[in-house]
């Protein structure tokens, strides 16, 4: 992804432009591991980052190289998965991604010959794996630089802040749709920098 094309593109937004000058964004490079992300991502869910990463490490514990393969994943009891901090439902949803991925090959799939629209409907097939969560995947994990997740709670709470939006619900979502049309094909970029500023600037 070209950062600087970004910048200057993103900056025609003169509110976006402002936000750019005060914000600094991390660099990150995109894992590009799918089926291992997704299972972290299920972890993680309306957790704390401390308490996520801790019971994501004891559940890769578990398996001989660290790793939770698919099919090693499947093999287990839900109580053995209880042991190391997952609740009943995580649990399920952890080896619905497994069996999928036996299924589909998600450690070795063709995700470059998938647009974004087909990679949600193709992994929000799994029990447990909602939209919003597919959308941090293809922004963090594949590195895509368009993609806008408008259900997110802080990129909604910063467009508020940030563009003084009054509207609710269905509305936000329009409104904030439309001020991000402009920001194609970088709103992934955007998004990030939004969520820096909104955790950051006071």
């Amino acid at each position: 992804m070209n950062l600087e094309l970004s910048f200057k593109h993103l900056k025609k937004d003169p509110a976006l432009a402002t936000l750019i000058e005060v914000t600094e964004i991390p660099d990150f490079r995109p894992s590009g591991r799918i089926y291992y992300d997704l299972l972290e991502s299920i972890v993680s869910q309306q957790l704390s980052v401390k308490a996520a990463t801790t019971i994501f490490n004891r559940f890769c514990a578990i398996f001989p190289d660290n790793y939770p393969h698919p099919d090693l994943v499947t093999e287990l009891e839900p109580a053995q998965l209880r042991l190391v901090g997952l609740s009943n439902q995580k649990a399920g949803y952890l080896q619905n991604v497994a069996h999928f991925s036996l299924n589909n090959d998600l450690e070795n799939h063709r995700w470059d010959k998938m647009s974004d629209e087909e990679i949600i409907e193709f992994l929000s097939q799994i029990k447990g794996v909602g939209k919003w969560t597919v959308q941090m995947l293809l922004m963090f994990t594949l590195g895509r630089s368009d993609v806008f997740p408008v259900d997110d709670l802080g990129i909604q709470q910063a467009m508020i802040r940030l563009y003084q939006l009054n509207e609710t619900g269905k509305d936000l979502k329009k409104k904030m749709q439309e001020i991000a049309e402009p920001w194609q094909p970088f709103r992934t970029v955007a998004c990030r920098y939004l969520w820096r500023w909104k955790d950051t600037v006071r």
